[in-house]
C-alpha cells in the first residue's frame, strides 16, 4: 500500500503555533489601516493642484517677507534711503527700471520701489498672522466655555459676542487708532518711529477685538451639539476634569471648522490692513507698507503707473492665493464635496 502524500505546511514568521498550520498557497490576511478625518482631508488637499500652487505662492510671499533685507541687498538699496538726485523739480523720477533700481524710484522722495515692495510684505503678513492667531485662540476658548457651560455663563458670553458683532467695525477702527496713539504716544512727545510702532500694535489690537466673535459663535454652536454626545457623557461620569473634557474630548472634534475659519480669515486681514492704511487708520510712515504705497501712489498713477500697480498686484496675488487655498481647505474638510 502506497503511503499518502501530504502537502507541505509552512508557518509564517512571528505567527503563534497554535496547531492551525496554514498552507503555503493560502492568501495572507489583509490588514486595513483606518485614517482619521484630518489625515483624509490632508490627503485630499495634497491631490488638489490649485491648492498646492496657491500654497507655493503663499510660501514665496513668506520667504520674501523673511528675507526682505537680503533681497534688497542684492539690488544694493534700502527701503528708507532717499535719492533726491533722481527726482526732478516737479517730484517725478528721472529714471525708470535700471540695474541699481529694478522697479525705479518713488516720486517725490526717491526711495527705491523694489526695496519698498519686498519690505511691504512684512507688515501685511505679520498683521494677518498675528490677528488670526489671537482671534482663533480667543474665539475657540470663549466658544468652548460658552457652549459647554450653559446657564448664566453662556448667556453672558453670548451677550458679549452679540455686542462685539453689532458694533460698527469701520468707525471704531478709525477712532480707536487715534485714541490709542493719544494714550500711549503722549502729548506729541513720541517720535515718528515710536508713533508708527504704536499704530502697528493698535491695528493688531483693533482687528483682534472685532475678529474673535464670529469664530466664538461658530464654536459655541458646534459645542452645543457635541456636549450631548455619548463620549462627553461618559467623560462626565468618569469624573474627568472640565478642562480635559474641553481640550481633549471636544476640541479634536472642532478641528475642521477651526481650520476652515483660519484659512478664510488670513486673506481678510491682509485686505483689512491695507484698507485701513489707505483710509489713514492703519500704518504710517516710516513703516514700509503696501497700503501706504497705494495711498501715496494715487496722486501719481498717471505719470508713474508702476508706482501704484506694484503694491496692488502684490496684495491681489496674495489675497487670491490665500482665498483659493482657503476654499480648497474647506472642501477638503467637508466630506460632502468632491473636487
Amino acid at each position: 500500500m502506497e503511503p499518502m502524500v501530504t502537502e507541505p505546511q509552512v508557518l509564517r514568521a512571528g505567527e503563534p503555533d497554535d496547531g492551525r498550520v496554514q498552507s503555503a498557497t493560502s492568501p495572507a490576511p489583509v490588514r486595513t489601516v483606518s485614517k482619521s478625518p484630518t489625515r483624509i482631508a490632508l490627503a485630499r488637499l495634497r491631490r488638489d493642484r490649485i491648492a498646492m500652487i496657491c500654497a507655493a505662492i503663499c510660501a514665496v510671499y513668506v520667504l520674501i517677507a523673511i528675507f526682505a533685507p537680503l533681497l534688497a541687498g542684492l539690488e544694493g538699496q534700502n527701503a528708507s534711503d532717499l535719492h533726491q538726485n533722481l527726482i526732478d523739480e516737479f517730484g517725478f523720477p528721472t529714471i525708470g527700471s535700471t540695474g541699481e533700481h529694478w522697479f525705479g524710484v518713488e516720486p517725490r522722495l526717491g526711495r527705491d520701489l523694489f526695496a519698498r515692495w519686498v519690505y511691504g510684505a512684512r507688515p501685511s503678513l505679520i498683521v494677518a498672522v498675528a490677528v488670526t492667531t489671537i482671534t482663533t485662540i480667543i474665539g475657540v476658548v470663549v466658544g468652548l466655555v460658552a457652549g459647554f457651560s450653559g446657564g448664566w455663563v453662556d448667556r453672558v458670553l453670548s451677550w458679549l459676542i452679540d455686542l462685539v458683532l453689532s458694533l460698527p467695525y469701520l468707525l471704531f477702527a478709525i477712532a480707536s487708532s487715534a485714541v490709542l496713539v493719544a494714550i500711549f504716544g503722549g502729548a506729541g512727545g513720541a517720535g515718528s518711529e515710536d508713533v508708527a510702532q504704536i499704530r502697528f500694535v493698535s491695528l493688531i489690537c483693533v482687528l483682534s477685538f472685532f475678529g474673535w466673535a464670529s469664530l466664538a459663535r461658530l464654536v459655541r454652536g458646534q459645542v452645543l451639539s457635541l456636549r450631548e454626545r455619548e463620549f462627553v457623557a461618559a467623560a462626565k461620569v468618569l469624573g474627568i476634569p472640565t478642562r480635559q473634557v474641553l481640550f481633549k474630548e471636544l476640541l479634536p472634534n472642532l478641528v475642521a471648522p477651526i481650520v476652515v475659519s483660519v484659512s478664510l480669515a488670513l486673506p481678510g486681514y491682509v485686505v483689512a490692513e491695507a484698507g485701513l492704511t489707505v483710509l489713514g487708520a492703519g500704518l504710517i510712515e516710516p513703516t514700509p507698507s503696501w497700503g501706504l504705497t497705494i495711498s501715496a501712489a494715487t496722486t501719481y498713477y498717471r505719470a508713474d503707473p508702476l508706482y501704484l500697480w506694484l503694491p496692488v498686484l502684490g496684495i491681489t496675488i496674495l489675497v487670491l492665493a490665500l482665498s483659493l487655498l482657503g476654499d480648497a481647505v474647506r472642501d477638503a474638510f467637508d466630506p460632502r464635496t468632491r473636487r
